[in-house]
């Protein structure tokens, strides 16, 4: 793609989700999700691949349908109650009709159909600009309405979320499926915490931010798409091998790893609420996606390819791939665990 154009296109992304963070209005945070939209929409179909323009039109459809949603519960809150402030959401319909739009942008469950089927569309780095970037502004708006939403409502999402996040990705091979359902789920441990301490959401969404771009950076570094794949990047790059190993258990929430912190975090926050059977399902559907990431592991650092020699390759493939993200966002994914008190101090 022609340099000016993904500047102005990645320029647009960051206007977009700028927009939705900075107001307090209801039509500026639609154009800011619009813009949003609009601008990922090119990066998508750049490879002329016909699952890429496929994966492309159903974004575009769910989100459109997303930001109709969106504009119809606005103006309806708008006409009941004479005001655009978010903060003045006293219409229970409208609440509803919000929440359930802003599931719909970020994919939670039961809205999730499109999450993984457009994923497997896209390339490693556009689907990383998905899983991280894309779901920015639709959480700050879930974070500014909370409190006028029913809390049942946010406890069913995030509680399916985690089920259908983990059940999804038992049974996939496809290594951009598995990560998106690894969204979902982790897009459920955001919500289900979000009306009782809303920072721990932050925490949650930043650990996982930096944990998904290791593992997306790392399959891009390695060129994997499927599980298969996996078996033969020991003999080319050990220790990136071992890495991406320790990146998958952090995602798991396996301590002594940076994911182990958000998940204890809440999981506390939710047995200090008083929901004890609430934390023991989300610890047991914790498992399910704990399985699926030893699957990986499983593939990448205990099995052989029956197409590889039984040796480490002597020589190596000079990479022209920039390597500070894949490392710094590795390091973060890793390590962050022992600063829990000093980040829950802060939070």
């Amino acid at each position: 793609m022609n340099p000016y154009v993904l500047t102005a296109l990645l320029s647009s992304l960051g206007l977009g989700t700028t927009l939705t963070f900075a107001s307090s209005h209801w039509l500026l945070a639609w154009m800011g999700l619009e813009i949003n939209t609009l601008a990922i929409i090119p990066l998508m179909a750049q490879h002329h691949h016909p699952r890429a323009v496929e994966a492309t039109t159903k974004y575009f459809l769910t989100q459109a349908a997303a930001a109709a949603m969106i504009l119809f519960a606005s103006t309806t809150n708008a006409w009941l109650t004479g005001g655009w402030d978010m903060n003045d959401m006293s219409s229970p319909i409208a609440s509803a009709m919000v929440i359930a739009a802003l599931a719909l942008k970020i994919g939670l469950a039961p809205m999730h159909f499109w999450m993984p089927e457009v994923l497997q569309g896209l390339d490693l780095l556009t689907g990383l600009i998905l899983s991280t970037w894309q779901k920015l502004a639709p959480l700050a708006l879930i974070v500014q309405t909370a409190q006028a939403i029913d809390p049942l409502l946010l406890t069913t999402l995030g509680l399916m979320s985690t089920l259908v996040g983990g059940w999804g990705g038992l049974n996939q091979t496809q290594l951009r499926k598995i990560l998106a359902y690894s969204s979902i789920a982790h897009m459920g441990w955001m919500i289900i915490v979000l009306q009782y301490a809303p920072q721990l959401t932050l925490l949650a969404l930043l650990m996982y931010i930096f944990m998904t771009s290791s593992a997306f950076l790392t399959l891009k570094a390695s060129s994997s798409t499927k599980i298969g794949t996996l078996a033969t990047i020991w003999s080319k790059s050990p220790i990136l091998t071992t890495a991406a190993a320790l990146v998958l258990l952090s995602l798991g929430g396996l301590p002594p790893l940076t994911g182990f912190m958000p998940k204890w975090l809440i999981l506390q926050e939710l047995a200090k609420q008083g929901l004890p059977l609430l934390a023991t399902v989300m610890a047991l559907a914790a498992l399910l996606s704990l399985y699926f990431y030893l699957r990986l592991c499983y593939a990448m650092t205990l099995t052989i390819s029956p197409h590889t020699n039984t040796f480490i390759t002597p020589w190596r493939v000079q990479t022209t791939q920039f390597s500070f993200p894949l490392a710094l966002s590795t390091v973060v994914a890793l390590g962050l665990l022992p600063m829990a008190p000093a980040i829950v101090m802060m939070v």
